[in-house]
Parts: structure tokens; sequence; C-alpha cells
């Protein structure tokens, strides 16, 4: 009979003390994703400022091989609605923006993260932290100087002079779908990519082993020709263009996972002889 109150008091003591943990972890959340959006804001707003010009950068590759596919050197895209040009370089800035505050995001996650592991998984999670955002980039560079040269080639291929009883066949590029093809492309090379970083993680984790990714070969060509089906436009350059290069980070994910395998495997062996 006395000990049901001690009890019930018990309980609530281990609620209420288990409830404060749990408030400051949410109040440590909210302070992280307020300094990750103003980062992203700010770093879009500053993208928005130069809008214009990266834009312009981004035309590089079109104009260039307007001009060698027909010696075009007064290349014009269009724009059919009033505000499309604005909402154009709205949405650049803010995929921009995201590009230059990745960093600062991806280090407000870690900071939420890091108090939970020790202190040897918080050096095991920095180097992937940084080999995130350098693939990221590597990609979009990949298709900035590979990717957009070939599919404008291959768009502006379609062109036909008239004259002579035939007509002209002229592209009229509109600059919002220009962009969307670009980011569609950025994206999708960048997220591609991640795979040694995602790969890595999951046999630091001991969820894959080398032997598995070496059997899933086959598993894994499927979902990446899936993958490049879905992202890229419907050419077999642009799909052939991203299924090598994600095979040859597919089979890096591979040593890379080996590579750990075998750096636990003499941990482990050490470990034994020492005891």
């Amino acid at each position: 009979m006395n000990d049901k109150p001690k009890n019930k008091a018990s309980d609530a003591d281990e609620v209420e003390s288990s409830s404060a943990p749990l408030l400051q972890h949410l109040n440590e959340l909210r302070t992280r994703l307020i300094w990750a959006i103003l980062g992203l804001i700010a770093a879009a707003l500053f993208c928005f400022m130069f809008a214009e010009q990266i834009y312009n950068i981004l035309l590089h590759p079109l104009v260039n091989e307007a001009q060698v596919v027909r010696g075009d050197t007064d290349f014009r895209l269009i724009y059919t609605a009033p505000l499309e040009v604005f909402f154009a370089q709205l949405k650049l800035s803010l995929f921009g923006g995201v590009f230059l505050a990745f960093p600062l995001m991806a280090w407000q996650v870690y900071a939420f993260v890091a108090p939970g592991l020790y202190k040897n998984e918080r050096r095991a999670f920095l180097p992937f932290l940084i080999a995130a955002p350098v693939l990221f980039v590597l990609g979009a560079l990949f298709v900035f100087y590979l990717m957009l040269p070939l599919v404008s080639r291959f768009a502006l291929s379609f062109q036909q002079m008239g004259g002579d009883g035939i007509a002209a066949i002229e592209s009229q590029i509109r600059v919002s779908e220009y962009l969307s093809l670009v980011m569609a492309l950025m994206l999708a090379f960048g997220l591609s990519f991640q795979l040694p970083v995602v790969v890595s993680l999951l046999g630091k984790a001991d969820l894959v082993s080398s032997d598995t990714l070496k059997t899933g070969r086959k598993y894994a060509l499927v979902g990446i020709l899936a993958f490049a089906a879905f992202f890229t436009p419907p050419d077999i350059i642009s799909q052939v263009m991203l299924t090598v290069p994600v095979l040859v980070l597919y089979e890096v994910s591979i040593w890379c996972v080996v590579l750990m395998e075998r750096a636990r495997a003499k941990e482990d062996a050490e470990r034994e002889a020492s005891e």
C-alpha cells in the first residue's frame, strides 16, 4: 500500500528527468536549423546580386556550341511569360545558395550529431563531411565541362537552314527551360557522385561488405541505368555520360570498403594479440 505513492513519484521524477534532455535536444536542433536557414538565405541573396552573371556563365557551353555547329555568333534565348526571367533568377539564386551554404549546413548537422559520438567516431565522420561537398562540386564541374557541351551540340544539331523550298528549323530555347536542364543535370551528377561517401559510411557501420557489393554489381548497374534514365534528358549520350562515371565510382566504393575491412581486421588482430 505504501509503495504505490513512491512508485508513482519515482515514475513522475523519471519522466521529468527524461523530458529535460529532450527539450535541450529540441532547442539545440532549432538553433542549428535557424543557423542553416539563415546561411542559406544569405547565400541565396548574395547569388541573386550576381544572378545575371552566373546565368551567362552557365550559358557558355550552349553559346559556344551554337558557334561551332551553325556559326551562330548572335545566339538568343527567349522567354514567353512576363516574369519568367525574374523567377529563373530566383531559382538560380536558391540553387547557387545551396552550393555556397552547403558547408555551413553540413557543419550544423555534424555539430548536432557530434556530442552523441565517441571521439574516434567523430574523427571517422569528418573525412566524409569534407568529401561530400567536394564530390558534389566535382559532379557539377563534370556537367559544365563535359555534359552541357554534348547535350547542347545534340540539341542544336536538329537546326536546319531554309531556302529553295526547304523550311528553316531554328531552335528557340526558353530561359527557364535551359536553367531547369542545367539544375537537373547538376543535381543528378552531384548526388550520383556521393555514392562513395554513402557506401563507405555503410561499410564503416558494417551494414554492407565488399563481397556483397561485388556480387551486387549487376543490380547496381540496373539501378544506375534507371537513375540515369529518370534524371537525364531522353538521349543515349546523356545517359551513358552519367552511367559510366557512376559505375567507376561504384568500383571506387568497393575499394574503399575493402580498405576499411582490412583496417578493421588489423585492429582486431592487434587487440587479440594484446589480450
